[in-house]
């Protein structure tokens, strides 16, 4: 999955994924609290819209199937004797979650928060690449190689549903500015190795 089919305008410093091979049990762990908060941004969007049915029909298997991925990073620690241990802020989504309009209409608020999931979705991708890449451990390389594809799926499925919901042109052109700010985003970040994003 290249970074131009993701829409990124800034890729990741080469230096993450170096820093990340060294710190497997720091990157496992805000992997699992990554795939937790992505079900439980799901279920909230479900439980905020529920007259959408379209939106009820996409993020219903997604929330089971982040959840999934959630046991699947479990089990990866389990394998190597490491524990989950506590979640850590994530700077990243911090600082997305700023570039939110307030205010505006039911679809305006849902439109906002789909575009946020899908950049999301689209870093994470992303970053798993790197590692399938990247890593030397081999039954690493492959699971966040089939975790990259679910990523890819997601992302274009809170793309899908924004359009689902408003005019595609207004959606193309919110996302071109958030791919924007994201960019400058990530260009202010600190590249962290016991991180995700």
């Amino acid at each position: 999955m290249e970074k131009h089919v993701l829409g990124l305008t800034l890729p990741t410093d080469p230096r993450w994924v170096n820093i990340a091979s060294l710190n497997i049990e720091d990157i496992l762990v805000d992997h699992a609290y990554c795939e937790q908060k992505a079900a439980s941004s799901c279920i909230s969007l479900i439980v905020q819209f529920p007259e959408k049915e379209k939106l009820v029909e996409v993020l219903t298997p997604m929330v089971a199937e982040e959840w999934a991925h959630f046991e699947r990073v479990l089990e990866q620690l389990k394998k190597r004797g490491l524990k989950l241990g506590y979640a850590r802020i994530d700077e990243y989504v911090e600082q997305l979650a700023k570039l939110i309009k307030k205010g505006g209409n039911r679809e305006q608020q849902l439109i906002e928060k789909l575009l946020m999931c899908a950049l999301i979705e689209a870093r994470s991708c992303e970053r798993f690449r790197l590692l399938a890449l990247e890593l030397q451990d081999d039954e690493l390389r492959q699971f966040y190689s089939e975790l990259m594809v679910s990523e890819a799926g997601h992302y274009k499925n809170f793309i899908a549903l924004a359009k689902e919901y408003a005019d595609e042109k207004i959606v193309e052109t919110r996302w071109r500015l958030f791919l924007k700010l994201e960019g400058e985003i990530m260009s202010q970040l600190q590249p962290r190795g016991d991180r995700i994003h």
